[in-house]
């Protein structure tokens, strides 16, 4: 079995919760900040068979977008004013797949 954690924004969360469900998915949802842009995401957790992995990215493929955002850093380098905006692209879904030993749900 597979544990598979999936780091998605916060406008992709709701439809991948949804495609997976629908794909017989259960799925956790946790509401988590990122570490660069301090902007809120949503972290997925779904416990699978091993065969049920590509099934599983193949949703978060398919619902989990990349787009540019611009952002104001504040930065005290001397090439940089203090504060700049600067466009960067997010999204998509950060996924870390583990082995898990056992799943039991009570």
């Amino acid at each position: 079995m597979k544990l598979i954690i999936a780091v998605v924004q916060d406008e992709d969360a709701e439809t991948a919760v949804q495609a997976l469900t629908e794909h017989g998915h259960r799925v956790t949802r946790l509401a988590t900040t990122g570490g660069f842009l301090r902007r809120g995401n949503t972290t997925l957790l779904t416990g699978v068979e091993n065969d049920k992995v590509e099934e599983v990215m193949t949703v978060l493929r398919t619902t989990c977008r990349r787009r540019s955002v611009f952002t104001t850093l504040v930065t005290e380098t001397p090439t940089m004013l203090p504060s700049s905006v600067v466009e960067v692209e997010v999204g998509g879904a950060t996924v870390f797949v583990l082995e898990m030993a056992d799943l039991i749900q009570i």
